[in-house]
């Protein structure tokens, strides 16, 4: 650790170099820069850098490596472990870089790396061109596809590393470093589900895809119902066209227009089908679903940025999710996890959700370090209440949610799923085989394990 004079004098010249801002202890401002969504996260960085371009990034990546300060690296500030901060160390905060650029004649878009779901999504839409991304439209791009990337238009396009034609990327060392198939192809290898390990990604190339509509239907049943409504679903997506999407979820019913009253803070089962396409197409694919009696439903066209904005989940609130990824949806998995529903924590944000996968998921390139890629279902615990006297409690259902599933699990796991679980769920989610050779690039590229506030792959 530098003296407190030579890291002063480090601060203030980073104060003067830094186009963007910096943020101290005490300064105005600081709370603010250190809050992420996870209202569980409270820790405070030595210095917080909103950089606003490339060159921020390496100005600030010298300065933590010359007062030998650990760094975090904050893109939508979206992971549930708080991986976006640390304490006394510094954070690299992209949130200033989030200009999005499509090139439609390319089917591509540029993305910095502060950029959010919902930058994206606003730049693309326009052009009736999308990509896979996140269910929120909070979720930062570059933490999202660097992880895997799984949203509701997979099964159509792939999961969002799929779609990565290349980063730019700066590195342990303060160097600027291009990735793709051409360019350092190992390095831009393990950026397809090695997450932020290997450096700080200031800008994304995404491949873009037409998609000129979009619907969804939504229905909520009884829970005593909600088997027949998943067993329902799944008949559905066994042979829907890979359009189709979305999943099955217990959760508290939301105060919303087409919800009665005497649902409302009580704990139902809904069914969520998502269709790439129009409205006539979801009706026919989700006929059976329709036929069914249930208690509510709103069955409309959609523009895909407003889908992604729809299921928000507000900052502040706690959370805590895990995943369990599954070999298949027989009936006693159905039943195990609907009985389960009924020791979910109501009324809170909390939801219970099983989706579906296949289609171009399963289809896609099979060298990535994406070993869930085979599953066929997910079952995916999400937490998220106001109280933290209910921690415990939400926790442990959580963690009681795994249990219960994991006779059914294929072993891998979704990383940008999960908190902190050790080191063996890291490995789960970036497959066995793969993690030798995961490590050989870290070694390479961060020896010295520099960022390793992530999913973190020890350096070989």
């Amino acid at each position: 650790m530098a003296s407190l004079s030579k890291a002063g004098a480090a601060l203030t010249a980073l104060r003067e170099d830094l186009t963007g801002e910096v943020f101290a202890p005490g300064d105005p401002g600081y709370d603010g820069a250190r809050t992420v969504f996870n209202g569980m996260i409270d820790r405070r960085p030595a210095v917080v850098a909103q950089c606003a371009d490339g060159d921020d990034v390496v100005r600030a990546v010298r300065f933590a490596r010359d007062l030998d300060l650990p760094i975090a690296v904050r893109g939508g500030g979206h992971s549930v472990a708080g991986m976006a901060l640390n304490d006394g160390g510094l954070v690299v905060d992209l949130r200033r870089m989030h200009a999005v650029t499509v090139r439609p004649e390319e089917a591509s878009a540029r993305v910095g790396g502060g950029a959010t779901m919902s930058h994206l999504d606003r730049a693309t839409e326009p052009h009736h061109l999308a990509t896979t991304g996140g269910r929120v439209s909070t979720t930062g791009v570059g933490g999202f596809v660097l992880g895997g990337g799984s949203g509701w238009l997979e099964r159509k396009f792939g999961l969002a590393v799929d779609n990565l034609l290349d980063v730019d990327l700066v590195t342990a060392d303060g160097s600027a470093v291009h990735a793709s198939e051409r360019e350092n192809p190992e390095l831009f290898w393990a950026l397809h589900g090695g997450g932020g390990n290997f450096g700080v990604a200031t800008s994304l190339t995404l491949r873009l895809h037409e998609l000129p509509s979009m619907a969804f239907a939504l229905l909520l049943f009884r829970p005593e119902d909600g088997p027949g409504a998943i067993r329902v679903f799944r008949g559905i997506m066994e042979s829907a066209p890979v359009e189709a999407g979305g999943g099955v979820l217990y959760m508290t019913g939301p105060a919303e227009e087409f919800v009665p009253e005497r649902l409302v803070g009580t704990l139902v089962c809904g069914a969520l089908l998502t269709y790439a396409g129009s409205e006539d197409e979801l009706r026919r694919t989700a006929e059976p679903l329709l036929a069914l009696p249930h208690e509510a439903e709103v069955v409309t066209a959609i523009p895909y940025a407003e889908l992604q904005r729809m299921n928000d989940d507000p900052p502040g609130l706690r959370n805590h999710w895990s995943a369990e990824y599954l070999t298949g949806l027989p009936d006693e998995l159905v039943d195990v996890f609907s009985s389960r529903a009924l020791t979910m924590p109501v009324p809170t944000l909390t939801q219970h959700v099983l989706f579906p996968l296949g289609g171009a998921v399963a289809d896609g390139p099979a060298g990535y370090p994406v070993p869930y890629r085979d599953a066929p279902w997910a079952a995916h615990p999400f937490g998220m209440w106001e109280d933290p006297a209910d921690d415990e409690r939400c926790v442990r259902w959580v963690r009681d949610v795994r249990a219960d599933v994991r006779p059914w699990s294929t072993g891998a796991v979704y990383l940008n799923f999960v908190g902190d679980e050790g080191r063996d769920r890291v490995e789960a989610g970036l497959g066995p085989e793969h993690t030798r050779r995961l490590a050989e690039v870290k070694a390479r590229y961060d020896p010295d394990n520099v960022f390793r506030f992530n999913h973190n792959i020890a350096p070989a």
